[in-house]
């Protein structure tokens, strides 16, 4: 497994740092759910930081300890030194936290929204920042436009913005782009890419390992605990397999076909293709006359076979099933 702390070797500051954080809830009938198991990591200042998984992983739990939303039940929590229990309220006025229901006021404009949250966080003489804001979501032609109105990415959009309104150093979004089309997905992340040029700190919960790739580094989270954590480059490097993408024209019988030759974790659906997955050789051409000799005994009629880099969902799903 990567390290936790690897992005601490650089000699930067830690951002947020969680050490030994258990997070139980209470099961109706007694007994207790570890949503959150014995956590324990390291984020620099100016990092994009993803933690990736499926629901149920314990993203959110672990996103709403850092923000002191949520209690541990054991382990502690500091954000810029300051530890997150005892020292809330400081907290408070360095952060900013987009959950996964954020309120925004249907009933109150974009420009209005933005007024509130600013007034919530005691932000003064914020109308060069409002403007600042608005350009930077390309929201200004619509600044007079109810938030009812609203698409689904332009409310997220909103959303963000009332989240930066008192420019905070570190920044929370759990799941900011679920339900989004993907447009407005593209464009949320190039929104994110520009405020690290400033120096902020964005950590983000997300189920869309494609997300993840844009991150400095990625922690694949389930069942409460990180399977791996490290740059996305290096997360991909340590695949053990070899990964050929497979272009059929009936992808599901064809995987139908090859699983139970190579058991169901080694073939998976990629939109209109397969991956398989086979045992690397010392011939780096061998697993490749490998494959094309089990498709042929199999009658599948293969338009292309390549070899192919290994994505973050390839290294995710054989983690989690192993």
């Amino acid at each position: 497994m990567g390290d936790g702390n690897r992005s601490m070797e650089d000699g930067r500051q830690s951002a947020v740092a969680l050490t030994n954080i258990i997070k139980e809830f209470p099961r109706e009938g007694g007994g207790s759910l570890r949503a959150v198991d014995d956590l324990t990591l390291s984020i620099a200042k100016g990092e994009v930081f993803s933690l990736v998984g499926p629901d149920g992983a314990g993203k959110t739990t672990a996103i709403r300890m850092m923000c002191g939303v949520l209690p541990p039940t054991s382990g502690s929590v500091h954000i810029l030194g300051l530890d997150v229990r005892r020292q809330r309220a400081e907290v408070k006025q360095h952060i900013g936290y987009l959950s996964q229901r954020f309120s925004l006021y249907a009933d109150l404009t974009i420009d209005e929204n933005i007024d509130f949250f600013a007034e919530i966080h005691h932000v003064r003489e914020y109308r060069n920042r409002k403007a600042e804001l608005l350009e930077m979501t390309r929201l200004t032609p619509f600044r007079d436009r109810l938030a009812g109105r609203l698409s689904g990415g332009m409310k997220q959009k909103l959303a963000l913005a009332c989240t930066l309104v008192h420019a905070p150093d570190v920044i929370f979004l759990d799941e900011p782009t679920t339900g989004v089309d993907p447009v407005s997905r593209r464009d949320f992340w190039r929104i994110l890419s520009g405020l690290l040029k400033t120096g902020m700190t964005i950590i983000v919960s997300t189920p869309y390992l494609d997300e993840a790739e844009r991150s400095s580094r990625v922690a694949l989270m389930s069942a409460g605990k990180i399977l791996q954590c490290d740059t996305p480059e290096a997360v991909r490097a340590s695949f053990p397999m070899a990964v050929f993408e497979v272009v059929v024209d009936d992808v599901r019988t064809a995987a139908e076909r090859l699983r139970p030759r190579l058991t169901a974790d080694r073939v998976q659906l990629f939109g209109d293709r397969l991956h398989v997955l086979l045992e690397a050789a010392s011939d780096p051409g061998e697993p490749a006359a490998r494959l094309k000799t089990l498709l042929t005994e199999l009658d599948i009629n293969a338009r292309s076979v390549r070899q192919t880099l290994p994505s973050l969902e390839d290294v995710f799903i054989l983690r989690t099933q192993r």
